[in-house]
């Protein structure tokens, strides 16, 4: 029996968090220092706790250069933490992009680059290619993000518009060897796919991304389709990384945090299944599936008996269109899924961003229960409205149910948490 579901939920959240803290799993991955310079280069939401991480159980001298958002700074004593904007790039990222590759520069085949990847770092490592600039590349970012497109295609178009993403970073630092070391937030885990793979390439080339804008009719500045069509935009491919003595490690994943949630729960004798790691998708459309498992749970006790915890992860999207509301991907979803178990009185959920921070608000997510829509109906706000906007910050505002943890120190990306009682 749980005598307080949002407690519960929260506390599996937290569990998840911890399963992917870089300070509780990095220490396996530290490598012995090599004949040469060891210098390290990180990037995204998770990379200053992952650079104080390596630096406090790394035996020999290092340097480096890591970039996180604003608000994400850890102190490191000998390598540099900047900071940098999220989820559009800004010219703190621009410089530190310039500064990572001169540092990289001149490197021998003794040195060893070890590369901190996390989820975040296409935005805080702008570095356009010549004929394009800093403003054509927050351009694009504005276009993807509205567009609803997964991560792994806004990934392919980005890296190509790019002269760090994708694998360049890598060739930049031959003939040094680089260990890359990645906390995965994509879904399915292609880690060449998490920051738009500095030091990691794919097989995606120039027709996949002129198929993808045409397919998903997106508006470009000419500017950027001449260059997205010329040679210069063609990115390495995994051959071109070859032969290096290259090594790259997965440190933390969705499916390790659910995994982490799940054996939590179980202790408390609740039966736990994960639907999926790997869920993408609108928001609200993933919301509407979420919900119709719940409810034939509920009602008809298939496919799971009584009581049960359903979790799932993986990255939602969010087609803004002409509305632009306050509200993340997480809020979204669990507004959509209110609507849809239409206050269940044996239904309890939680869904929030490991980073903690949903979008671009304060908040990591939300809770709800059978009393959420009842308040925010009584509080004179219309949910299904909200949801049309695309405001489902304001909704859960108005029925105090926000949940806010402030910067968490990773990201393995959403984690959504179902009670049925």
């Amino acid at each position: 029996m749980i005598n307080n579901p949002r407690k519960f939920l929260e506390n599996l959240f937290f569990e998840a968090v911890n399963a992917a803290d870089p300070t509780k799993i990095m220490k396996p991955y530290i490598p012995e220092p090599p004949k040469g310079r060891t210098v390290v280069v990180g990037v995204g939401k998770a990379a200053a706790k992952m650079a104080a991480t390596f630096e406090a159980n790394f035996s020999g001298p290092l340097s480096g250069i890591v970039v996180c958002p604003y608000g994400h700074k850890i102190k490191c004593k000998k390598i540099r933490i900047l900071e940098a904007s999220h989820p559009l790039p800004d010219e703190n990222g621009l410089r530190a992009s310039r500064e990572i590759l001169s540092l990289v520069r001149n490197l021998t085949s003794d040195d060893l680059v070890v590369a901190l990847i996390c989820g975040g770092g296409s935005a805080l490592l702008p570095a356009p290619p010549e004929g394009l600039t800093l403003q054509d590349e927050i351009n694009l970012n504005k276009t993807l993000l509205s567009s609803g497109l997964p991560i792994s295609v806004m990934n392919i178009i980005r890296k190509h518009a790019s002269n760090i993403k994708g694998g360049r970073l890598a060739l930049a630092c031959r003939p040094a060897k680089v260990l890359t070391l990645v906390l995965s937030d994509v879904p399915g885990d292609a880690l060449y796919q998490v920051a738009s793979g500095p030091t990691l390439a794919d097989e995606s080339d120039q027709e996949r991304v002129l198929f993808e804008i045409k397919s998903n009719n997106l508006q470009l500045p000419e500017n950027l389709m001449m260059h997205l069509k010329s040679k210069i935009s063609r990115c390495p491919t995994p051959k071109d990384l070859l032969n290096n003595g290259d090594k790259t490690f997965m440190i933390g994943s969705s499916y390790q945090s659910l995994s982490a949630a799940r054996k939590k729960a179980e202790k408390a004798s609740m039966k736990t299944f994960i639907l999926s790691d790997s869920i993408e998708g609108e928001s609200s459309e993933v919301a509407s599936m979420h919900a119709a498992i719940a409810n034939q749970i509920s009602r008809h006790g298939h496919p799971f008996e009584k009581p049960v915890l359903l979790l799932s992860g993986g990255e939602t999207t969010v087609t803004l269109g002409s509305a632009g509301g306050r509200g993340g991907r997480n809020t979204e979803f669990l507004l959509a899924f209110l609507l849809n178990v239409n206050s269940a009185s044996n239904i309890y959920a939680l869904a929030a961003d490991t980073d903690g921070i949903d979008g671009s608000e304060t908040n990591a997510g939300a809770y709800c229960d059978k009393y959420t829509l009842k308040k925010m109906e009584k509080l004179g706000v219309n949910p299904r409205d909200l949801l049309t906007n695309h405001n489902s910050f304001l909704a859960f505002e108005v029925a105090e149910t926000l949940f806010k943890t402030g910067p968490t120190g990773t990201n393995v990306n959403d984690f959504r948490s179902i009670l049925i009682c």
